[in-house]
């Protein structure tokens, strides 16, 4: 009775320590929308492919510079779908190259252009990861967070898909035949990669699985194959949760002792803080190795 009792116990607990769960956020929207889409049309197949595939709730991290009517209307629609708003800032700065004045003025200001959307969160995801340069930014920045009543809206899972929709956009508008199934397995291929690397890195350095936070920008790349993404991630086992719950998870209380001037993301800090020296960003964050996959997996697979 007692043995039964140990399996079933560490069965379960090895459930618990190895669930691959994962929440879907996109950065930059309302984001420019002059391609293949324009931003309406980018919205309505956005939403409706995450309803298809019953995606609960995903995060737009939004940039409150780019809040035109067309750009209003966006954000409105992604809220009334029961999406989540949250703070980008308001014209993306990198905060290496701002003040810490500067820096607080644009995320206040985005506080105050976004914060009536009605599924509007008090999170911050800074623009392009960056925490600061300096001990002086960093923690001023937190020290700023807490007292607005804000989280650090983290990602665990890195990639550069902002990369693969500026080669597809290109193309486009070059008028290059493009294979668009050859893409979408392309585009599924490389963001599956880039998150079987960083869980694999977060069960060495944490020995369990946390629930992830994908990072992905709100672009027609997205809208045309997020249903393929979801699918290949419950094909392999991953269960999706929402943002908020995924912000439950203990990593979400870590801060890093060391400045870090580039940030790979709430797993490549701990790596990091734990001796990892290289490797922090994957191989499929590199433009020149996915312009060489791009060309020969899609562009050159045209008949």
């Amino acid at each position: 009775m007692i043995k039964k009792f140990l399996i079933l116990y560490f069965t379960l607990l090895s459930f618990t320590i190895f669930a691959k769960e994962i929440a879907i956020t996109f950065d930059d929207s309302p984001r420019a929308a002059q391609g293949y889409f324009d931003g309406p049309t980018r919205a309505s197949k956005l939403i409706k492919a995450l309803k298809q595939h019953d995606v609960e709730q995903v995060a737009f991290f939004s940039v409150s510079k780019k809040l035109d009517e067309e750009g209003k209307e966006r954000l409105t629609t992604y809220s009334e779908a029961g999406h989540i708003i949250a703070n980008h800032t308001h014209s993306h700065p990198d905060i290496n190259k701002l003040s810490f004045q500067e820096y607080k003025n644009d995320f206040i200001m985005a506080d105050s252009l976004l914060n009536h959307y009605e599924n509007f969160r008090k999170w911050l995801r800074y623009p392009y990861l960056r925490e600061g340069d300096t001990v002086e930014k960093r923690d001023g920045m937190r020290a700023l967070l807490k007292e607005k009543g804000y989280i650090n809206a983290y990602i665990t899972l890195n990639n550069y898909d902002w990369y693969i929709e500026t080669l597809f956009q290109k193309a486009v508008k070059d008028k290059v035949e493009i294979d668009y199934d050859a893409l979408r397995q392309f585009y599924v291929s490389v963001m599956m990669e880039s998150i079987q690397y960083y869980e694999q890195m977060a069960v060495k350095h944490l020995g369990r699985s946390p629930k992830q936070v994908l990072l992905l920008h709100e672009m027609d790349i997205s809208a045309l194959f997020i249903g393929d993404l979801v699918d290949e991630l419950r094909k392999q086992d991953w269960s999706i949760i929402t943002p908020e719950q995924a912000y439950t998870d203990s990593i979400a209380a870590y801060k890093a002792e060391k400045l870090m001037k580039f940030n790979p993301g709430r797993i490549g800090e701990i790596a990091k803080n734990k001796g990892q020296k290289k490797g922090l960003w994957h191989k499929t964050l590199d433009e020149e190795y996915l312009q060489q996959r791009f060309e020969k997996e899609v562009l050159n697979n045209v008949k």
